[in-house]
Parts: C-alpha cells; sequence; structure tokens
C-alpha cells in the first residue's frame, strides 16, 4: 500500500531514508532518474528527439541526471535549462556538470522559447517541483505556456508538472502532461479531477524508500495498487457448497429502469455470489426471469415501484444492495426506511438509495459500520451541499463517513473510498471508459457480492473497487469508447484471473 503525503514532508522523508542508508542526495536522486528512464525506455523508442526542459531546484536536477541517463542509451536528447545557475540547489548543479559535452544543452531565456524546436517528438518538464506555491508567471509561466501549444509531442512530467501545487488546487496555468511519472507515491494533487487535463496518465515508479519512513508523516491516505488486493480476498476450498458463497438480496428497479437492478444482480453473480434474489416491483419480474434464469425473484406489491419488504424475510440473506433504479417516491423513501430499520447486516447504498437519503437526511442516522454508500460526485453533493472543488469535496467525504460510521465510496477517476476511521484509500485501476451509464450499477452488484461472502466492510469496498476497475480494463482493451456497462460485466470472470484470486 502506497501512503500519499503531504508536499512539505517530503523533503523530511527524503532526508530521513538518505540518513539510514548512508546514501548521498544525489544518490537518491540518481535512484530517481532510473527509475523514470526504466519506464522511458519501454514506451519510447531511440530516434525519438527529446526535448528535457530543467530549472534550478531538485526537480531540475532530476531532469538533468534524466537527461544524461537517456543521452547513454543512444537517446537523442537535447537540455533546456531555465533559471539562475548560481541559485541552484547543490544536487542540480553537480548533475549539470555530469552533463556529457557532446549533450546539447541551452539557457532558456525570452528569446529562446521563441526558438524551441517543434520537431520533438518528446518533452519533459522538471521545471518546477513540488515545491510550487503560487501561481507561475514571468519567464516560468512563458515556457509552459510555449510547451502547453506545442502539438504533436508527447509531454511527461517528472514528479508533477510544473505549476501545479503538490497538495492543493491549481490556480493560474500549469504544464499539461500526457503522462506524468510520479516517484515512490502520487503527489495528493494528482488524483484531482479538476487537474485531469494536467496529470494525463499517472505512473508511480518505485525508488526505493520503504514504507516504515512514511509512518511519521502518515495522513491515512493510501494508493491502491495491484499488490494491495489478493491477501483482502477470501480463499474458498472444493469442499465449499452455495451458501458459503452467500446469499444477497438486491433492491430495487422501477417501471423504465430495470436496467440498473438487473446489472447489479448479474454482476453479483459473475463476483462469486451462491445466491442472488432481487426484490422489483411487480413490472420488472418477467425482464428478469427471462435475462437472468440463474436469478430468484420476489416481487413487490405495487406494479410500477418497490412498496413493501415484509415478505422478502430479510435475515435469510448475508448482504443487501439497495438503490438502483428504484426512483425516490415516497414509497420508496418508506422501503429504504424500513429496511434500514429492520435489517442488521451488511449493506451496500447506491443511485436512488443515497437520493432518498438526500431528500430524507433524518434518516442518515440509521447507517451504521456496516453499510457502504456508493455514490458518484453529483449523488454526494446532493448529500452535504456544493463543493468548490475536490480538495473540499474529499475533506467532506471523510467527515461524513467519520460522523455516521459508515463507508463511503466516492465514485470517480481515482475512487476514494472513505473509512469510519478517518482512512481515505484512492483506486488506480480503471480507465475513462467506465464513464458510462450503468457501471455505478454493476459496482453494487460487486460489493454486495462480497459483502455476503462473508467479506468485512473495507475489504468488500476495496476488492469491489479495485477489481471493478480491472474489469473495466479488460472489457474496453479493444472496445474502447464503445464499452458499455455489460460488456464490464462480462469482464469480471477475467479480472478473477488476471489477479490470480480463485
Amino acid at each position: 500500500m502506497l501512503e500519499i503525503i503531504s508536499g512539505t514532508s517530503v523533503k523530511k522523508l527524503d532526508a530521513d531514508f538518505i540518513h539510514d542508508k548512508g546514501i548521498s542526495s544525489h544518490r537518491l536522486m540518481e535512484y530517481a532518474a532510473t527509475a523514470f528512464c526504466d519506464f522511458f525506455e519501454k514506451n519510447f523508442h531511440r530516434n525519438d528527439k527529446v526535448g528535457i526542459f530543467c530549472g534550478h531546484g531538485n526537480n531540475g536536477g532530476d531532469g538533468l541526471a534524466i537527461a544524461r541517463l537517456l543521452w547513454r542509451k543512444g537517446y537523442d536528447v537535447m537540455v533546456f535549462f531555465i533559471g539562475d545557475y548560481v541559485k541552484a540547489s547543490a544536487d542540480c548543479r553537480l548533475n549539470k556538470e555530469l552533463l556529457p559535452d557532446k549533450l546539447p544543452s541551452v539557457t532558456v531565456c525570452d528569446e529562446r522559447i521563441k526558438l524551441i524546436d517543434y520537431d520533438f517528438h518528446v518533452l519533459i518538464d522538471a521545471i518546477l517541483g513540488i515545491g510550487v506555491n503560487r501561481p507561475l508567471d514571468g519567464l516560468y509561466l512563458d515556457l509552459v505556456s510555449k510547451l502547453n501549444r506545442i502539438e504533436d509531442a508527447t509531454r511527461i512530467a517528472v514528479d508533477i508538472p510544473s505549476g501545479l501545487p503538490s497538495d492543493g488546487c491549481l490556480v493560474g496555468e500549469a504544464f499539461k502532461a500526457d503522462i506524468t511519472v510520479s516517484f515512490q507515491f502520487p503527489k495528493y494533487s494528482l488524483l484531482f479531477p479538476e487537474h485531469a487535463e494536467n496529470v494525463g496518465k499517472l505512473k508511480v515508479v518505485n525508488i526505493g524508500i520503504e514504507q516504515p519512513f512514511f509512518g511519521q508523516f502518515s495522513e491515512g491516505k493510501y494508493f491502491l495498487q495491484y499488490k494491495d488486493i489478493k491477501h483482502r480476498h477470501k480463499s474458498f476450498n472444493r469442499f465449499a457448497h452455495k451458501g458459503d458463497f452467500g446469499k444477497v438480496l438486491l433492491v430495487g428497479g422501477s417501471y423504465g429502469k430495470m436496467g440498473a437492478i438487473r446489472m447489479s444482480s448479474e454482476a453479483a453473480m459473475r463476483t462469486g455470489s451462491g445466491l442472488v434474489t432481487c426484490l422489483s416491483p411487480k413490472c420488472g419480474v418477467a425482464v428478469l426471469q427471462s435475462g437472468l434464469p440463474e436469478l430468484m425473484v420476489i416481487a413487490s406489491k405495487d406494479e410500477e415501484y418497490l412498496s413493501d419488504f415484509e415478505h422478502a424475510e430479510l435475515d435469510n440473506y448475508d448482504a443487501i444492495g439497495l438503490g438502483p433504479g428504484m426512483g425516490t417516491q415516497e414509497i420508496t423513501a418508506s422501503l429504504l426506511k424500513g429496511i434500514l430499520k429492520n435489517y442488521s447486516g451488511p449493506m451496500v447504498i447506491d443511485a436512488d438509495g443515497i437520493n432518498i437519503l438526500a431528500k430524507h437526511k433524518y434518516l442518515l442516522p440509521l447507517l451504521r459500520e456496516n453499510i457502504i454508500l456508493t455514490p458518484h460526485i453529483k449523488e454526494f453533493e446532493r448529500l452535504v451541499g456544493a463543493c468548490e472543488n475536490h480538495q473540499i469535496r474529499l475533506k467532506k467525504a471523510k467527515e461524513f463517513a467519520q460522523k455516521y460510521s459508515c463507508y463511503l465510496v466516492l465514485k470517480g477517476a481515482h475512487t476514494a473510498v472513505n473509512l469510519p476511521d478517518g482512512k481515505q484509500y484512492f483506486n488506480s485501476s480503471g480507465n475513462q471508459y467506465l464513464a458510462t451509464g450503468g457501471t455505478g450499477d454493476v459496482l453494487t452488484g460487486m460489493i454486495t457480492s462480497f459483502l455476503g461472502q462473508g467479506y468485512c466492510a473495507e475489504d468488500a469496498a476495496l476488492c469491489g473497487v479495485y477489481q471493478h476497475g480491472v474489469a473495466g480494463e479488460l472489457a474496453s482493451a479493444k472496445k474502447l469508447r464503445g464499452t458499455i456497462a455489460s460488456d464490464v460485466i462480462k469482464a469480471i470472470p477475467k479480472s478473477f484471473v488476471k489477479l490470480r484470486i480463485k
């Protein structure tokens, strides 16, 4: 698990690691440059012309080391140095002195900016690092603006795009990267949707700093990766029966919106539930029974909306998922209230279930530690009010989970799983092709299934979120923006194979 710490703590973290290992700060810089170059070699050809733009701080020192290493590997590299060499950091000066004499380099000034070659295949930004605390101006603004206007070149940021604060929201302009290669852990601001066009695709590379060094700086923020998932999954032996895999109830649907709860139900099946039952209005019975013969269906009394639950015998189920397509009428609000009061097992509340909570906030105190809410951004803001930016939104999500002792999964590009104890986990799987109707309903079914299989709420949320992202990646590998939610459901079994979960 990668721990995310504030930018102000990074310098102290580096110093502690350097002292403990008995190495120089320049050696740590070499580790970072080497990790960047390892990534670069796997993705770019040696005939690609590379322009590397370096400031006079440690980020510039990283860039100069990268330039030297890439040049030695045979890349066509040119260095542009910006800033006051006299004021440069010690490691930046050392790496400038270590540049091979034959490696072309120039110092950037106003006139040089106008003459920057447009023929570069790759532009690498190592101008300013995590220490930025004010908007770009002067020569730095002119240079970044110029680089952002260059077309037909891949732009890569070293650690963080220049001009982007590490822990807050952007003011003014910043480098617009196609790829950001962040060292050891993602900087907090790289996870904000407002910064998508600056960050591009996020890649985190390991530079050798072990997790124990992060302890004293912990803020309870973590970046969820492949290696963090397998040990959270339960294992089952060959003597397991369908009861061991859990009985779950999916509650939702209304006239014209039966597709949502159908997808949740099928996703629960594909995630491994032993038995799946759906409580739906009468109008949905034929749709569900014909489309999913493995699904058991209980019809509520109302033809178009969910209206009752007494005959559903809630205690027979190991987990309940509620909300997709159910509508927000008073009759469905009454249903949600009744289930919250009469069912003590684990639950997932999504979609219209969350919208009902937003309309009837007196129900919020009924939330508890084994309940997981899965809102997208708009649904969340209906619960807590409009948020000026994602930094504020994440703060409110953390506070909401703590206040109501529940789990809150704030969906998005880096879905944030908020725990009752204040911890936040940010997901690394998935892609933009999951941004299509119904994929949230799929996630509801997956998390409900894991709860029903006996996972604790934390593991169910983390495994569900990460595996949902993996399924999205697999489903969209060939279909790209043609991917739909049903494709993601079909890819769930493949996600178990990819993650090596039996």
